[in-house]
């Protein structure tokens, strides 16, 4: 699956347009943009979530199946100097994950989907190097919250009624590179993230013995991200 995201990336950046601004002597295209001390721009993208698990015992782990999902949201930067930009990105992100529980005949019993809309809320510092032409490399690094609106927290069934549960507040950190390209009208951005959590998400059964969690000590999310920047 990651292997189209990279293909769809690659064609975008190779594009017409963004190959002009590799000429030696380019028209330099919004020469003023960086030099405001508010911007705004918002993002589409793609993502693929995965969990890291932590065990108890050595038993068989708990196995993930990843499906793509899609990221939406908006962009605030506030400039410091040419090289740094403080950047908010409160953005909307959906993703669907299947478990399958190990120790179990039926599939009913050892399947579970886990369908999550997160509503993220990253601060980041963007490091850009010096603008070569209409083009600019940079990373991109910070910390933020997460409200994870499919996680049945406050659900009264658990996973022996066929419910998976995970806590609704999420807090990680998110780590990315990327390039700005300097179009006629607007700035355009792939980048490639990184997003990992730093708390532990699962809501145990109320079983302490419980075979699909009763031998977790913590789950919590990873994942990568592709975003298409507009600004």
């Amino acid at each position: 699956m990651m292997r189209q995201i990279w293909l769809l990336l690659l064609a975008l950046s190779l594009g017409q347009p963004v190959m002009a601004q590799f000429n030696e002597k380019p028209i330099l295209n919004l020469q003023n943009e960086d030099k405001k001390f508010l911007n705004w721009g918002y993002f589409l993208g793609f993502n693929q979530y995965d969990f890291k698990f932590e065990y108890k015992n050595d038993l068989p782990d708990v196995l993930v199946s990843k499906s793509l999902g899609f990221s939406v949201g908006l962009i605030g930067e506030m400039r410091i100097n040419e090289f740094l930009d403080l950047r908010f990105e409160p953005g909307l992100f959906y993703t669907l994950r299947e478990l399958g529980f190990p120790g179990f005949t039926s599939e009913n019993a050892a399947i579970r989907e886990v369908r999550s809309t997160y509503i993220s809320f990253p601060l980041l510092l963007k490091v850009s190097a010096r603008r070569l032409g209409n083009w600019k490399p940079f990373v991109i690094g910070g910390a933020g919250m997460a409200l994870n609106l499919g996680s049945n927290e406050d659900s009264l069934d658990d996973n022996s009624s066929g419910t998976f549960r995970m806590k609704r507040q999420v807090f990680n950190y998110e780590l990315g590179f990327g390039v700005d390209f300097y179009l006629e009208y607007f700035k355009f951005s792939p980048s490639i993230r990184g997003v990992f959590a730093i708390t532990d998400e699962l809501v145990p059964d109320t079983n302490p013995n419980s075979p699909w969690t009763g031998n977790i000590e913590s789950l919590k999310t990873r994942g990568v991200f592709v975003n298409f920047t507009f600004e």
